[in-house]
């Protein structure tokens, strides 16, 4: 077999890991607080989401789940808590953007943009890590 042939049989190996998101991690200072801020946010209830082992909150989701977490194990035990997420890494989604846009206004939620390309906006949430909102 020659080197082209390996390397073709090679990648088309199964992987074990999945193609599959399962939920997304979100590095928050105080796990309450930010339970509170995105049951606003996404309309939830926060009798709902539970704190579980003092640091992780699983929000109820539709699709790929979110878990807020203080994130001992990865800076959250430091003066400053674990880094905050930079540049936006996922979407939340909507059905209409302006009135999103509008009640994110409403309850004082910090904006990085204002819509975009008529398609998508991003804030901050309280421990400054930036969401995107985006027309589904």
């Amino acid at each position: 077999m020659n080197e082209q042939q390996q390397a073709k049989e090679s990648n088309s190996q199964a992987s074990p890991v999945k193609n599959k998101v399962g939920s997304i991690f979100i590095p928050v200072r105080d796990v309450e607080k930010s339970r509170s801020w995105y049951c606003q946010v996404l309309g939830l209830n926060e009798d709902d989401c539970k704190i579980m082992n003092g640091h992780l909150c699983p929000l109820p989701m539709e699709g790929t789940g979110i878990i807020l977490d203080t994130m001992p194990k990865w800076g959250g035990d430091q003066p400053g808590g674990a880094p905050s997420i930079e540049t936006p890494a996922f979407m939340l989604m909507t059905e209409d953007l302006r009135s999103s846009l509008d009640y994110m206004k409403k309850i004082g939620v910090e904006l990085v943009t204002e819509i975009e390309h008529d398609h998508w906006f991003v804030v901050k949430d309280p421990d400054g890590n930036k969401l995107m909102i985006c027309r589904e």
